[in-house]
C-alpha cells in the first residue's frame, strides 16, 4: 500500500508542477474533485454528516467535515481512425486507504458505429445528481464491467453496460455471484427545452439472501427555462426492488442481507439571475426491506442560494427539513440553518474553487436522537452547532 500511495503522489506532484490542472495537453487530462477543511468547534466526534439516513436527507453545506481529493488521469490517441482513452482514477478520503474509484480503457470512431464508445473495466456513469444532497440519483457503473455509450437510436442515445460484482480493490465472497445489466436511453426530446431519460435495471446472482434477482427502472424529464429565463426543473420518477438499487446499481450483494423495494419521486431547481444562484430540492421515498418488513418512508425539502456581492465574494445559506417515518417506532424530524461567506472563482453558483466560513445549526427531535444516538444525538442531544472553513474543488 505504501508503495501505491507513493506513486499515486508522485504522479500528483509532476502534474501540478507542469501546471496540468485541468488542462489536455497532447492528449493528456487531468481533472478531479476535493474538499475539506477544520471544523473548530464540536463535540463526541460529531463535525457533520448531521442527517436522518435517506438518500436524499443529508443536505451538506457546513454539514460534511470531511476531507478528501479524487483525481483522474487519462491519456488519450488516435490508431487507425479509432480514438483510444485510457483512464484512472486514484481516491483518498479521510484515514481511508487510496482506492481506485475507475480504471478502464475506451474506444471510439469504428466505422461501423462511428459514435459510438465501447469500454471495458471499473468506471463511473454518473448521469445526474442533486448537489445540494451529495447525491446523484441515477447513476450506473462503479463496478467492473463493459459496455457501450453515445449509440444514435432514432433520435435517441443508447447505452448498455453489463457488470459483475466485483470491483478492483474489493471482490464478493466466495461462493457469492451477482451481475447486472443496464439500458440507458437519453436524449429524448419531449417538447421545446424539454428531454426525457429512461434508465432500467436487471439484476440476478447466487448466493444472495432471499434469492439473487431484482429490477428497476428510472425515468428523469429536464427542462430548461422552466417558467421563465434562468430556471431549469429536473423531474425523477424512480422505482426498484430486490438486489437493484434505486439509483440503478447493485443493492446488498454481499450474500448477508436481503433486498428492499423502493419508489421515489423528487424534484429539483437550478437558477442564476444575475448574481443570484442555486439549488432547491423536494423528495419522497419508500423503503421495505425484503425479509422483515421494515418500512421508512422519508420526505425532504430544502433549498441553498448564493448571492455575489462582488466578483469573488459570496454570501450563502442552505435550510432544509427532513422528516422519516416507519413501522417500526416513532417519526423522526430534522431542520438545519447553515450560513457561510465564500470567495470564490466568479458570481455563479457553480463557479469553484469555493473557500468557505460556515456555521451551521441543527435540531432534531427525541426520536431522531435515539435512533442515532451512536453518532450526532449521542448524550441525548437534540441540536448541534459546527462552525468551520472549508474548501470545494472541481477541475
Amino acid at each position: 500500500m505504501m508503495k501505491r500511495n507513493r506513486l499515486t503522489a508522485v504522479a500528483l506532484a509532476a502534474a501540478c508542477a507542469n501546471g496540468a490542472f485541468a488542462m489536455e495537453v497532447a492528449g493528456f487530462e487531468f481533472n478531479g474533485y476535493s474538499r475539506g477543511g477544520p471544523v473548530f468547534n464540536h463535540s463526541d466526534g460529531v463535525k457533520g454528516h448531521i442527517g436522518l439516513g435517506g438518500e436524499l436527507q443529508k443536505f451538506r453545506l457546513g454539514n460534511e467535515g470531511d476531507n478528501g481529493i479524487e483525481v483522474n488521469f487519462a491519456r488519450t490517441f488516435d490508431a487507425g481512425g479509432v480514438k483510444w482513452k485510457v483512464n484512472y482514477m486514484p481516491a483518498k478520503w479521510g484515514s481511508g486507504d487510496i482506492g481506485t474509484e475507475q480504471a478502464f480503457v475506451e474506444a471510439g470512431g469504428f466505422s461501423f458505429a462511428p459514435e459510438a464508445k465501447f469500454w471495458v473495466g471499473q468506471r463511473r456513469l454518473r448521469i445526474q445528481d442533486v448537489h445540494i444532497v451529495d447525491y446523484f440519483l441515477m447513476n450506473y457503473g462503479d463496478n467492473v464491467g463493459a459496455g457501450m455509450t453515445d449509440l444514435p437510436v432514432g433520435g435517441m442515445k443508447l447505452g448498455v453496460g453489463l457488470f459483475s460484482g466485483d470491483k478492483f480493490d474489493n471482490n464478493l465472497p466466495n461462493g457469492v455471484k451477482a451481475h447486472r445489466v443496464n439500458v440507458d436511453l437519453s436524449e429524448i426530446d419531449t417538447n421545446p427545452g424539454g428531454k426525457l431519460r429512461v434508465l432500467l435495471t436487471a439484476v440476478g446472482g447466487k448466493g444472495q439472501v432471499n434469492g439473487g434477482s431484482g429490477s428497476g427502472i428510472s425515468v428523469s424529464h429536464n427542462q430548461k427555462d422552466f417558467l421563465l429565463p434562468g430556471l431549469s426543473n429536473a423531474l425523477f420518477l424512480q422505482t426498484s426492488r430486490g438486489h437493484a438499487r434505486i439509483d440503478g446499481e447493485f443493492e446488498a450483494i454481499e450474500g448477508t442481507s436481503a433486498g428492499k423495494r423502493a419508489t421515489r419521486i423528487a424534484d429539483s431547481l437550478n437558477w442564476q439571475f444575475g448574481a443570484f444562484g442555486g439549488q432547491a430540492l423536494i423528495a419522497y421515498q419508500t423503503n421495505k426491506a425484503d425479509i422483515t418488513g421494515v418500512e421508512t418512508k422519508d420526505f425532504s425539502l430544502g433549498a441553498r442560494g448564493s448571492y455575489a456581492f462582488t466578483k469573488h465574494f459570496k454570501g450563502l445559506a442552505e435550510v432544509s427539513t427532513t422528516t422519516r417515518k416507519g413501522n417500526t417506532g416513532p417519526d423522526q424530524r430534522l431542520s438545519k440553518v447553515t450560513l457561510a461567506a465564500a470567495l470564490a472563482l466568479n458570481e455563479d453558483f457553480w463557479s469553484r474553487p469555493e473557500l468557505r466560513l460556515y456555521v451551521t445549526k441543527a435540531n432534531w427531535n427525541q426520536a431522531a436522537a435515539l435512533a442515532n444516538a451512536a453518532t450526532f444525538g449521542a448524550n441525548g442531544k437534540t441540536s448541534r452547532t459546527l462552525v468551520g472553513v472549508q474548501y470545494e474543488v472541481w477541475w
